[in-house]
Formats: structure tokens, C-alpha cells, sequence
């Protein structure tokens, strides 16, 4: 503890001293402008949460979908499997962002009766499908991680294919990726802040607005103390479950 704190404490002054610091720290860490912005920021921030909360919600159900279509068995199912693999293939080899601009421009742009024109239901839609093509392979590696043998006992006892995937294949499946899938999670909250390039103002556009008006890079620093604060707890969960699991993945070969 001593030996950390000294080193830090040696940072701060060298740092501090150092000849650029007074520009840094007016260009960056303004206090009056952090004030400011800070509550400005959290308010907007408001519509992230309810960005990201609406695309992980239909996130878990749609890749879920996907990993069991890529995971059906037999020739019947090919047309399927090779839908389920080329939206996969698909979305994970655009960048997210690109998907925001060509649905958040391009789909109001048709002026296609019944189609509809909010840059946040554009928004939401672009995160969903990128997102799900993500999970939907940490969901498949996860079926594939069950052993045949359970498939193979489940089958014996009279269940039906649908019956064995929904009652032994999913749940240990879904169980044993529980940490990957919160930590793409905790990516999909960061990558809210993109939709921004279509025009929405939340968090990012807020801090954009406030920075042009000072002249200062100090708001943007406030909206990523912002994503700090969620994301870090949430960080320490995963490693929390993940050490937890490791324990008792050594209890269990002890025993």
C-alpha cells in the first residue's frame, strides 16, 4: 500500500509540475465548465440508458434465435443454418457505426409508407442487429460446450428435439456464458453513445454542444466520467463471477 501510494503521489506532482500541465488542465479538467456540464449531460444521458436497455432486451430473445438455427442438425435445416450464418457474417464484419448511418439516413430517406422515421427507433434497430450477431455466436459456443451426452440421454427418456434444446441444451448452455454475454453488454452501453451521428441528442451530442459553445474538451470528459461510473461496477461484477466460478470449478475437481 505504502509503495503504491508513494508512486502515485510522485505521478501527480511530476505531472502537475510539468510545463504543459495549465494547458491541459483548462483545456480538459475545467472545473467551472465540468460544473456545468456535468448535470446537462446526466439529463440527456437519460436517453442512452433507454437506448441500450431496449437493445439488450430484444438482443438476449433474437441471438438466442440465431445460435439455435446455426445449431440445427440435419439437410431440412441447411436453408436455415445458411441464413442464421450469413446475417452473422453479415453484421459482425460492418462496423456498427457505418450500420447507423446507412439505417438512420438511408431506410427515412425510401419515405416507404409505414416505415418508421425516428432517428432513435433507427438507432435502436442498428445496435440490435450488430449486437445479436455478436451474442448469437457466444450463444452458439455455448450449445456446442453441452456434451452429446445430455442431448443423447434426454432424447433416450422420449424428449423431442424441441424439448431436449429448450429443457437440457439452452439452460446450461445460456448458464455457462453468462459472463461473455455481460461483457458484450457492457460494449453495447458504450456503443450507444454512436448514435449520436444520426443526429440524436443524447449523452455525446449533449457534450458535443457544450464543448462547441465553451471552446473546451471538458464536457466530453464529464460524459465519459458518466460511462465510468456505470461501467466499471459492472466490470467488477463479471470478475467477481468469473473468480467465483473458477473456484468452484477447482471444488468441484478437488472433490
Amino acid at each position: 500500500m505504502l509503495s503504491t501510494v508513494l508512486f502515485f503521489g510522485v505521478a501527480a506532482v511530476l505531472i502537475v509540475r510539468s510545463p504543459g500541465w495549465t494547458s491541459v488542465r483548462d483545456t480538459f479538467f475545467d472545473r467551472e465548465v465540468f460544473t456545468y456540464a456535468f448535470p446537462k449531460i446526466i439529463r440527456k444521458f437519460a436517453t442512452n440508458i433507454y437506448i441500450f436497455i431496449v437493445a439488450e432486451a430484444f438482443v438476449l430473445v433474437f441471438a438466442l434465435l440465431l445460435a439455435v438455427l446455426r445449431s440445427l442438425r440435419g439437410p431440412a435445416f441447411t436453408p436455415l443454418r445458411l441464413l442464421a450464418t450469413a446475417y452473422v457474417d453479415l453484421f459482425r464484419g460492418i462496423p456498427t457505426i457505418l450500420v447507423i448511418l446507412l439505417l438512420g439516413f438511408g431506410m427515412p430517406a425510401l419515405r416507404l409508407q409505414g416505415v418508421p422515421k425516428g432517428e432513435i427507433f433507427w438507432g435502436i434497430v442498428s445496435l440490435i442487429l450488430v449486437y445479436s450477431a455478436y451474442v448469437a455466436e457466444v450463444y452458439r459456443a455455448g450449445i456446442e460446450s453441452v456434451h452429446p451426452s445430455q442431448s443423447a440421454a434426454a432424447r433416450s427418456l422420449g424428449l423431442g428435439r424441441a424439448k431436449t434444446m429448450r429443457h437440457v441444451v439452452l439452460p446450461q448452455a445460456v448458464r455457462r456464458v453468462t459472463i461473455p454475454v455481460l461483457n458484450d453488454f457492457i460494449g453495447l452501453q458504450k456503443d450507444s453513445a454512436l448514435v449520436f451521428v444520426i443526429g440524436i441528442v443524447e449523452g455525446l451530442g449533449q457534450a458535443n454542444i457544450i464543448s462547441s459553445a465553451k471552446f473546451d474538451f471538458t464536457p466530453f470528459v464529464a460524459l465519459a466520467a458518466v460511462y465510468l461510473l456505470i461501467t466499471i461496477p459492472q466490470t467488477r461484477l463479471v470478475d467477481w463471477m468469473l473468480a467465483r466460478d473458477q473456484r468452484r470449478t477447482m471444488a468441484s475437481g478437488v472433490a
